[in-house]
C-alpha cells in the first residue's frame, strides 16, 4: 500500500549544503530546483544573476510549494558571489563537464564540510570565474551520444550522492 506524505517514515535532516544556482532562469527548473532542494535536506539556495524570475505563481506547479520552506537568496553580481564564496569556508564543488572535472563517484568530501554545490546555466553552463574558485569540478558519466543532462536531474544525482 502506497504510503501518504504524512505516514512516510523519512527522517528529517538537513545537510550542509548550499545549491549555488548560476545564472538559471528558466521557471520550470526554478521550481523544481526547490523541490529537489527541500527533498535532499539543502540547506539553502543561492541563485546567482540580474532578474531571476522568482515568482510564485509561476514556480509553485514545479516546487509544490517547497520554495516557501527552503531559504534563498539572490546574489546578483558573480563578484560578489565569489566573495561570498570564498570566505564562507565551503568545499566548493562545480557540477560540469571540463578537461580536467572527474566522475561524480570520486568526489571527496570531509564528514561534517560545508558543501557549496554549483550548478550551471541552462544555456552555457558555469562561468570560468566560479569554475576558478571551485576546488572540485566533477561530472556525472554519461553512455550516450548526448554530453549533457537537464540541471534538475544532473542536480538529483549530485545530490543523492551527497547525502546518501
Amino acid at each position: 500500500m502506497q504510503l501518504t506524505h504524512e505516514e512516510n517514515q523519512f527522517e528529517r535532516k538537513t545537510f550542509p549544503i548550499t545549491l549555488v544556482c548560476d545564472h538559471i532562469y528558466f521557471q520550470q527548473n526554478i521550481g523544481s530546483l526547490f523541490r529537489i532542494a527541500e527533498a535532499f535536506g539543502v540547506e539553502n539556495i543561492i541563485f546567482s544573476g540580474k532578474d531571476i524570475p522568482l515568482t510564485p505563481r509561476k514556480i509553485n506547479k514545479t516546487s509544490r510549494s517547497t520554495h516557501l520552506h527552503v531559504p534563498h537568496i539572490i546574489i546578483e553580481e558573480t563578484k560578489e558571489l565569489v566573495d561570498y564564496l570564498t570566505k564562507g569556508n565551503f568545499e566548493i564543488i562545480a557540477l560540469e563537464i571540463a578537461n580536467n572535472s572527474k566522475p561524480l563517484k570520486e568526489v571527496i568530501i570531509a564528514d561534517n564540510q560545508k558543501i557549496a554545490l554549483i550548478i550551471g546555466s541552462e544555456i552555457d553552463g558555469i562561468s570560468d570565474e566560479l569554475l576558478k574558485i571551485s576546488s572540485q569540478i566533477v561530472h556525472i558519466n554519461m553512455f550516450g551520444k548526448n554530453s549533457s543532462m537537464n540541471v534538475v536531474q544532473a542536480t538529483s544525482i549530485a545530490l543523492y550522492e551527497f547525502t546518501s
